[in-house]
C-alpha cells in the first residue's frame, strides 16, 4: 500500500493503470509517452522522483526506472543529475526534418539544401563516365577504404579545409550512414555523449534509435565550455562527443579555434571519442583548422559533399584513428555491405580533375546572392549566419516562440523549422527558426518567402487561424 495520501499531493503527473494488459513498467512507458504526445505534459514538466511514484502507484522502485529507462532511451525525458528528470524540450516533436512534397505548393526553407548547381554538373560529368568502356565494372563490390588513388583524391578533398591527415580513411554512404556506423560500433545502448544544447536534429534521430542520451554541454558565447565539458565527463559520465565546429547547424555559429583546441585537450586527456562532422566545412572561404587536427587519435572526422556539392552524392569519408578503425568498419559492413563503388569513382573523379571545386565556387556565388535578399527583406531582425552559409538563424521578437512562428509560416505557405526541433534533454530552445536560404528552387521563390516572413514578423503575433 502507498505510504503518503495523495489526494491534494502536488504531483506533476499521475498516470492511471486501472486497465493495464501489458507488463507495468510498459504500460507506464507507454502512458508517459502518450501524455507528452498529446500535450499534457508540457516540454519543461518535471516529473515526479521515481521513489514517489512508486509509491503512488503501489509499485516497486525498479518498474518506474525501467519506465523512465525505455522513455529516455526514445528522447521523450531528460535526467538531469541533482535536479531530477524532466519531460524533454523536444519531446512532442517531429525530428525528421525532410523537405516537402513538391505538390504541397509550399516554399521550402526548413530542410537544408544546395542549390541544383551541383546537381547539374554531375549529371554531365556521369554522362561522360558513362561512355567509358569500362563503366559497367562500376557496379561490383567496393573496399571499405576505396583505391589508393580515391585516398588521395579525399586527402586532397581535407586539403581545401586546412586539414593534412596520415590516419585511415574508410568510406560511408554519406554524413548520416557515417555518423550512424560511428555510433553503432562505438557505443552502447544507455550510454551518454555530449552535444550543444541547440544541435542537429539528424544526431537525435540516430541517438534515439541506438537508445544512446545526448547530453547537453554547457556554453558561453555559443561555444562550449572546458568547465562543462570536464564536468560533463566526470559527473554526467559522457564517453564521447558530437560537434559541427563550422557553420553549426542550426546557429551558424563557426568555432574558435581556441575551443578547437580545448576540445582536443580535454578529448586526449580523458580519452573522450570526438565526432567532428565536417558536413559544411567544405563551404568556409576563410579555413579554420578541424579538430582532428589537434587530437588524431580521439576525433572521428567525417567529410560529406552532400550539402557542398550534391545531395545526391551519398558519400562520406570518414578519418578515424587506427585503434577505432575496425569497429567502424565491420559496423558499416553490417549496414551497407558495401559503398556503390560508382559514386566513390564519380566523387573522386569530381575531386581530382577540379570540377568540385568549379562547384564549390558557384556554389558560394549564388549563395551570397540569395544572402543578400535576406539581408535586404530581415535586416531589421536578428540573423545570424556568413554569406557563404546555405542557412541562417533568425532570432525572433519576443511575442513568437519558435514553434509559433514555424506554426504561422506553414499556415501562410512558407516551410521554415523552430528552435525546439534542435534542442537536447531539457535545455530550453531560444525563440528562433532555422531559414535555408539554398532550398528554394529560384531566387524568385526565395524572394517571396522572406516576403511572407517579414510580413508575419510585422504582425501582431496573433498565430490563431480559421480554417
Amino acid at each position: 500500500m502507498p505510504v503518503n495520501s495523495f489526494d491534494e499531493y502536488p504531483m506533476s503527473w499521475k498516470p492511471d493503470l486501472s486497465n493495464v494488459s501489458v507488463p507495468l513498467y510498459i504500460a507506464i512507458a507507454d502512458q508517459l509517452q502518450q501524455d507528452i504526445i498529446e500535450g499534457r505534459l508540457a516540454p519543461g514538466t518535471k516529473l515526479p522522483p521515481q521513489r514517489e511514484l512508486a509509491d503512488f502507484l503501489d509499485v516497486n522502485l525498479s518498474t518506474i526506472s525501467r519506465a523512465f529507462k525505455l522513455c529516455g532511451q526514445k528522447g521523450l525525458i531528460y535526467a538531469s543529475i541533482g535536479s531530477g528528470t524532466f519531460v524533454s524540450s523536444d519531446a512532442a516533436t517531429n525530428k525528421m526534418l525532410l523537405p516537402t512534397s513538391s505538390s504541397s505548393h509550399m516554399i521550402e526553407m526548413g530542410s537544408v539544401l544546395p542549390a541544383n548547381i551541383g546537381n547539374e554538373e554531375v549529371s554531365q560529368y556521369m554522362k561522360k563516365m558513362l561512355s567509358n568502356p569500362n563503366f559497367s565494372k562500376l557496379f561490383q563490390y567496393g573496399r571499405p577504404e576505396g583505391s589508393a588513388w580515391q585516398t588521395e583524391a579525399a586527402k586532397s578533398l581535407f586539403e581545401k579545409v586546412g586539414y593534412q591527415t596520415d590516419q585511415p580513411i574508410i568510406l560511408a554512404a554519406g554524413g548520416q550512414n557515417g555518423i550512424v556506423g560511428s555510433l553503432l560500433g562505438l557505443f552502447q545502448p544507455g550510454d551518454r555523449i555530449g552535444t550543444d544544447p541547440i544541435t542537429y536534429a539528424g544526431i537525435k534521430t540516430a541517438a534515439n534509435m541506438l537508445g544512446i542520451q545526448l547530453v547537453a554541454i554547457q556554453q558561453k558565447n555559443g561555444e562550449i565550455t572546458k568547465e562543462g565539458l570536464l564536468y560533463a565527463c566526470k559527473n554526467e559520465h559522457i564517453k564521447g562527443l558530437y560537434v559541427i565546429p563550422d557553420f553549426h547547424n542550426p546557429t551558424t555559429h563557426t568555432m574558435s579555434v581556441e575551443t578547437r583546441k580545448m576540445i582536443g585537450e580535454v578529448a586526449r586527456k580523458t580519452g573522450l571519442i570526438v565526432i567532428e562532422d565536417a558536413i559544411y566545412s567544405l563551404l568556409k572561404e576563410n579555413l579554420v583548422a578541424p579538430i582532428a587536427s589537434y587530437a588524431p587519435e580521439q576525433v572521428i572526422y567525417i567529410a560529406s559533399m552532400s550539402k557542398a556539392i550534391s545531395p545526391g552524392l551519398r558519400l562520406a569519408f570518414i578519418v578515424t584513428p587506427v585503434a577505432y578503425k575496425k569497429k567502424i568498419v565491420e559496423t558499416l559492413y553490417n549496414m551497407n555491405i558495401s559503398v556503390s563503388v560508382m559514386m566513390v569513382e564519380l566523387a573522386s573523379r569530381l575531386i581530382q580533375e577540379g570540377i568540385t571545386h568549379t562547384i564549390l565556387e558557384k556554389q558560394r556565388s549564388y549563395t551570397k546572392e540569395q544572402n543578400t535578399l535576406v539581408d535586404h527583406y530581415l535586416g531589421d531582425y536578428q540573423v545570424l549566419g556568413d554569406a557563404e552559409c546555405i542557412f541562417r538563424w533568425l532570432l525572433l521578437p519576443e511575442k513568437f516562440t519558435g514553434m509559433q512562428f514555424e506554426l504561422l509560416a506553414s499556415k501562410a505557405g512558407v516551410q521554415v523549422y523552430a528552435a525546439e526541433r534542435f534542442a537536447v534533454g531539457n535545455a530550453k530552445p531560444v525563440n528562433a527558426v532555422r531559414l535555408a536560404v539554398t532550398a528554394p528552387e529560384s531566387s524568385v521563390e526565395l524572394e517571396q518567402g522572406l516576403k511572407v516572413l517579414k510580413e508575419l514578423l510585422e504582425s501582431d503575433g496573433d498565430y490563431a487561424f480559421v480554417d
